[in-house]
């Protein structure tokens, strides 16, 4: 058992609660939305469920591979931890650069606005509402997460709960309407044709949907138990996830056909109110409010942690370093976190930051993962509480399959691509200038 100082986090999460952490990071908004633009990409139902399977098996590839470096260093930081004791400071800096300052908070900024929009509908409340709950909402998640990481655990668990619900109401609805046709969303149709590019391309909102699984290891400094724990949540959790997004998509394509989904602007919506009408939408509208706010409480958890190493590592102001003795949360990055998202939701910027950074997210996990052949390379000796299964097939399977998606995706719309990497080089500047900074001002160390 691994012991913390004072003055650090403490283990309070079992694995229930870790697993509500996999399992609420991941689904979000993504699978009552993307579902659509994977239709729109693909010629036949079948591709659509080929490439949520494929989509799949890859982040439980990722997610196998994450078990074990988080198992190896289970502390708070997750990929930043493991890019900086593999490769160096700065290339963990221009990852919690891209991610804990734009990624995250622009995350949080998009998924809390779409809580509002879906919140203030199925109330009936005017759109003028939106922005001022979006904000009250992000305030109130970080309100929560300042006592401690139970509260925040309490709070997650309840959400994901309703969240499952909302899921299981979109599959029993799609079996229902479909009921004597079940078998349609495997028959082969005749469907406009989509090039190569785009069908690979049509990988990457496949893989944006299944992103956030890396939350927990951010979380891994709060976990009991984390050589145990951290795989069996990992592994439980996500395998849980892919059941879900499999069943909920043939769901959508039983109810709507290929067609109805590639043309629906919201199929969750489309599909409830076909067999319940317009309350069918409303209750709808509830479930994918009660699954946005539980993504928000994530990963303004698990992104205020990336925070707060960084400023432990004196990459980012010291202040953000400190973990209150009391509740053991790092309030100050996470009132920096939760307030930088509360700036990205009253500007309207944060839909473009986030297409920006979703290639620099996945070029992370590319990197965090390789960092396991630099453990397995040094550590060689070292008894490893968990090691991922088919070494070294499948994190060579994720890596190579993700970079060949990223490039193809990039191909595809360069523009964003572009940006992302744009975005990434601009830290580079900023890290030596925050150094050349640092060595004026002894008192705030670089390391």
């Amino acid at each position: 058992m691994l012991t913390e100082p004072a003055n650090a986090y403490a283990r309070r999460l079992n694995t229930w609660d870790a697993a509500m952490i996999v399992i609420g990071g991941v689904i979000g908004a993504g699978i009552f939305i993307t579902p659509a633009t994977v239709a729109q990409n693909t010629s036949s139902g079948t591709q659509v469920l080929v490439l949520w399977a494929i989509g799949g098996l890859l982040t439980l590839a990722g997610v196998l591979c994450y078990a074990e470096l988080g198992a190896r260093r289970p502390q708070a930081g997750g990929i930043y931890v493991y890019l900086r004791e593999a490769f160096g400071l700065l290339p963990a800096f221009l990852f919690g650069w891209t991610m804990a300052l734009i990624n995250y908070p622009g995350s949080v900024a998009a998924v809390a606005t779409k809580f509002a929009v879906y919140f203030c509908r199925a109330l009936g409340m005017s759109r003028l509402y939106e922005t001022p709950m979006a904000v009250g909402a992000i305030v109130f998640i970080v309100g929560i997460n300042l006592f401690g990481i139970r509260a925040g655990a309490w709070m997650q668990n309840i959400f994901t709960v309703l969240k499952m619900v909302a899921i299981a109401l979109l599959v029993i609805t799609g079996l229902i309407v479909a009921h004597e046709h079940l078998g349609l969303p495997l028959v082969p149709e005749v469907a406009h044709p989509v090039s190569s590019w785009a069908f690979a391309g049509a990988l990457l909102p496949v893989l944006f949907a299944y992103g956030g699984f890396h939350y927990l290891n951010d979380l891994a400094g709060e976990v009991r138990n984390p050589q145990r724990t951290l795989p069996r949540a990992l592994g439980m959790g996500m395998a849980g996830v892919v059941v879900c997004y499999l069943l909920v998509n043939f769901a959508y394509l039983a109810g709507l056909g290929h067609a109805g989904l590639a043309a629906s602007l919201a199929p969750a919506a489309d599909l409830m109110q076909r067999l319940f009408g317009v309350h069918g939408a409303t209750v709808i509208e509830v479930g994918i409010a009660c699954s946005t706010f539980g993504y928000c409480s994530i990963a303004i958890a698990g992104g205020a942690r990336v925070l707060q190493t960084m400023g432990a590592d004196g990459v980012f102001f010291r202040a953000t370093a400190r973990v209150d003795t009391r509740t053991r949360a790092p309030q100050i990055a996470l009132v920096v976190l939760g307030g930088w998202a509360v700036v990205l939701t009253l500007s309207g910027t944060f839909n473009q930051l986030l297409n920006y950074t979703t290639v620099g997210e996945w070029l992370g996990h590319v990197f965090g993962i390789a960092t396991l052949f630099w453990y397995r390379k040094h550590f060689i000796d070292q008894p490893a509480p968990y090691r991922v299964p088919f070494y070294p097939l499948l994190p060579l399977v994720f890596v190579i399959t993700v970079f060949g998606v990223i490039v193809a995706s990039a191909i595809h719309d360069p523009g964003d691509a572009g940006m992302s990497l744009l975005i990434i080089a601009i830290g580079l500047p900023v890290y030596y200038g925050w150094r050349a900074w640092t060595r004026r001002h002894p008192n705030v160390p670089i390391q």
